[in-house]
């Protein structure tokens, strides 16, 4: 089988000495800082991006062999694949203005159509009372009505919990049809020990009366979930993060792909410098150093990365800390026009795949030959579970069966296909996160040169306009002397809110 790659050229070689005292000389007489960032996806980019516009020298370590993270588009027989869905709207000035900036023409709008399956029927999303009443019957909605006028009238006392937010807002019967099905199959977990952070982050301000009021016309302004048109490059995300790759590259900054971070040296409160290397070859490690050290790996990767390595009581935070892991299933199928959604939810529990992406609805750029369509069968999974442990070739059986089940294509129809796993795909906001976030953010802090960003850098399930956030303001704690607090953004957060408010003008 071919697995896709984003180039067979080999990484940049670069070898610097430790920061030490000459640094900081060099930098008192007026020589530019320099930084070096681990990770080269949506945040780390931007943080290089803004640093090299400022003067500074940035270095960027990446152990994937392309940017972009989990924003990358991945192209196999000139097909291209994305690592999950990823709109592109957001209400935050700076953000829109970069991806203008580095795409222009090459930025397309697209209309949103989704659905949701559930018991061998397609439901619109948002809702639509009248497929929804077809859907489900009658008795089925006076049974939905019921239980949210009962929600009402009783409501949870607290909402520490996935389950308590949703059913305060929509009514159990609602939640166990169209929620709690779906979101376990992302999680792995109950709902009940989900944290309620991640709700109030992707719906907030949507309960079901105002989902009825938005699906006759009555819309409430700001709701994220029912965004009807957005923005999206022509050949996918990866798109804008090649582009800008090429633009930091060419402005004096470097960027390693294929490496790997293997040790984070420090001392006396300061990092000193880091080991990498690739961990296919048995060459010796290369060091880099610099005044500034910023990194978007996973927080449990960066503690254990660190030498000395930290307290007991903080490694063990940084191993509690957990993550849904990831699988797509990418094919290539002999038949156009398959359904008319950029993507649909899977809720039923007879399949496993959790969301499928029509890559020709996003763009049909991505999608070279006609009468071929091409499809991402997306599964939620923890790395070596049984679905995990399955070979590629299992799991490319198993979604073509699966995609058959649900009437979208036959096996016959299948022409070539490819399996890609993302490990720590997504940080989990499961009962203790917080307690484990707490120990971790009050031992990093003793670090002045050491700052983390991004998704998974801060273990915030942030989208890629909220991660290009925070390097942003990272940027402008450097570069302006802000206090910018970057743990306290989130999707959607109030704090984010009332900052983009304030630099409206920006």
């Amino acid at each position: 089988m071919n697995v896709p790659q984003a180039s067979d050229s080999p990484p940049i070689a670069i070898c610097c000495e430790p920061a030490d005292s000459a640094d900081s000389e060099r930098h008192a007489n007026g020589a530019s800082p320099s930084a070096v960032i681990i990770g080269a996806g949506p945040a780390g980019l931007t943080l290089a991006w803004e640093l090299q516009q400022a003067g500074w020298n940035s270095q960027i370590i990446e152990r994937d062999s392309q940017p972009g993270g989990l924003a990358k588009t991945v192209f196999f027989k000139g097909y291209g694949f994305d690592i999950g869905g990823h709109r592109f709207f957001t209400k935050i000035k700076r953000v829109q203005k970069l991806w203008v900036e580095i795409l222009g023409e090459d930025m397309i709008k697209v209309r949103r159509l989704s659905r949701i399956y559930y018991r061998g029927h397609y439901f619109l999303y948002p809702l639509k009372p009248w497929n929804a009443f077809t859907g489900l019957g009658s008795w089925n909605c006076l049974r939905i009505v019921a239980s949210y006028l009962h929600s009402q009238m009783f409501p949870h006392p607290k909402e520490d919990f996935f389950d308590q937010y949703i059913i305060n807002r929509f009514g159990r019967r609602l939640y166990e049809i169209f929620f709690r099905t779906y979101t376990e199959k992302v999680w792995g977990i109950p709902c009940s020990e989900i944290r309620a952070d991640w709700a109030a982050q992707r719906i907030k301000g949507l309960c079901l009366k105002q989902a009825v009021l938005n699906a006759f016309g009555h819309s409430q302004t700001g709701v994220k979930s029912l965004i009807e048109e957005f923005d999206y490059p022509r050949l996918g995300p990866g798109m804008l993060w090649e582009n800008l790759a090429t633009k930091i590259a060419e402005s004096g900054g470097q960027i390693n792909l294929n490496q790997d971070v293997k040790s984070i040296c420090h001392a006396n409160g300061r990092i000193t410098h880091l080991l990498y290397g690739s961990t296919d070859s048995t060459d010796k490690d290369q060091v880099a150093g610099g005044q500034y050290f910023f990194s978007t790996m996973p927080l449990r990767t960066l503690l254990c990365r660190l030498h000395p390595p930290p307290p007991q009581e903080v490694t063990q935070a940084a191993q509690s800390l957990r993550y849904r892991d990831f699988i797509t299933v990418n094919l290539i199928i002999r038949r156009e026009n398959l359904f008319p959604d950029n993507w649909i939810y899977v809720h039923s529990p007879d399949v496993q795949v959790g969301r499928i992406q029509n890559l020709g609805n996003w763009s049909s750029a991505l999608v070279p030959q006609k009468g071929f369509s091409s499809l991402s069968m997306e599964y939620f999974c923890f790395e070596n579970d049984d679905l995990w442990a399955k070979t590629d070739d299992q799991i490319l059986k198993l979604a073509k069966q699966e995609l058959q089940k649900l009437g979208l294509a036959q096996i016959s129809e299948v022409d070539e296909g490819f399996v890609l796993r993302v490990k720590k795909a997504y940080p989990m906001y499961d009962a203790d996160f917080h307690d484990h976030l707490d120990v971790i953010h009050q031992y990093l802090g003793q670090f002045d040169n050491l700052h983390v960003l991004g998704r998974n850098g801060l273990h915030k399930y942030n989208n890629q306009d909220h991660s290009m956030l925070t390097a942003m303001l990272t940027a402008e704690n450097l570069l302006h002397s802000a206090s910018h607090d970057i743990w306290a953004i989130n999707s959607d957060s109030e704090y984010q809110e009332t900052m983009i408010e304030a630099k409206a003008a920006v």
